[in-house]
């Protein structure tokens, strides 16, 4: 079922991004948030990060300083594992057929998770490109973000620039090492010319995997969460590990299977494998707890 218009869909071809409201119903949206309520609650009796993934990485993932007072839950891995409201979401809703007509009409999923930003909290996004994280024979991706909460100015909102998707893949390895987000230089240039993305609780951001994007940590005291998923074109196929390995990797949610692979990257920097929870310690933000502590 088609969602978007011509011009919407131009949008996301020359600007990288679209934002569209009321993605997921009132009601799914209501299913998300208490899924959510009750792992922050849940958070308040764990030191640090905790769960399992299909890697054995954990689950939940905590920033410096968690505390039952003060509970900094920041990420959840694939969250549509444990949740029938967030398996829904993923695999069919309206968010779903506004991707298939970016990149299908034969869609797949890639992985899912969270990130939080609970009031006050440190963590941030470097800037980047999820292509470097999830590099495939194609760039016919979407990350699409749907705001569990108000998205405002203060509360650490996604900032992307405009058409950087267009200029090719950016290094994210400094010295030798991948680090996850781009080096100084290019971080001030990106962030001189981003703009903020306010959204409303149910929206979503649909971003193409090479927009160059970053946020700030939340100043406000409002949390900022989004339940993040991310598409691939059914001929688009996989050149490194995926960093969050779930039982859906590969399910068809729009169209059908692809037996053959569509090349059009020349050459691709692929990323460094990494043990820990979310990519924020890629970043150099650590968790309350290590998995090797």
């Amino acid at each position: 079922m088609t969602q978007l218009s011509a011009q919407e869909i131009a949008q996301f071809q020359t600007q990288g991004y679209l934002v569209i409201d009321a993605a997921v119903s009132p009601d799914a949206l209501a299913a998300l948030r208490h899924d959510l309520d009750a792992w922050v609650d849940e958070s308040r009796a764990q030191p640090g990060n905790w769960g399992s993934t299909a890697d054995g990485r954990a689950r939940f993932d905590c920033e410096i300083g968690h505390s039952a007072h003060d509970p900094r839950l920041r990420r959840i891995n694939n969250p549509a594992e444990i949740s029938a409201a967030y398996e829904q979401v993923l695999l069919d809703s309206t968010m779903v057929d506004a991707v298939a007509d970016l990149i299908g009409p034969d869609v797949k999923v890639h992985h899912s998770k969270i990130n939080l930003k609970r009031p006050g909290t440190a963590t941030r996004v470097g800037y980047h490109q999820d292509f470097s994280f999830t590099p495939h024979t194609n760039d016919s991706l979407v990350t699409a973000l749907v705001a569990l909460d108000t998205v405002d100015l203060e509360n650490g909102p996604l900032r992307v620039v405009p058409g950087s998707h267009l200029q090719g893949q950016v290094s994210l390895w400094q010295e030798g090492a991948f680090t996850g987000q781009v080096d100084e230089v290019a971080a001030r240039y990106y962030e001189a010319n981003s703009i903020p993305l306010p959204q409303k609780p149910g929206s979503v951001c649909l971003m193409h995997t090479k927009l160059m994007h970053g946020s700030d940590p939340n100043r406000s005291t409002a949390p900022r969460g989004l339940f993040i998923c991310v598409y691939a074109a059914a001929d688009a196929f996989a050149l490194s590990p995926s960093p969050l390995p779930n039982r859906f990797e590969g399910q068809i949610v729009r169209g059908q299977a692809s037996g053959q692979a569509r090349l059009t990257e020349g050459q691709v920097e692929l990323p460094a494998a990494w043990k820990e929870a979310a990519f924020f310690a890629v970043q150099g933000q650590r968790a309350a707890v290590r998995l090797d502590g």
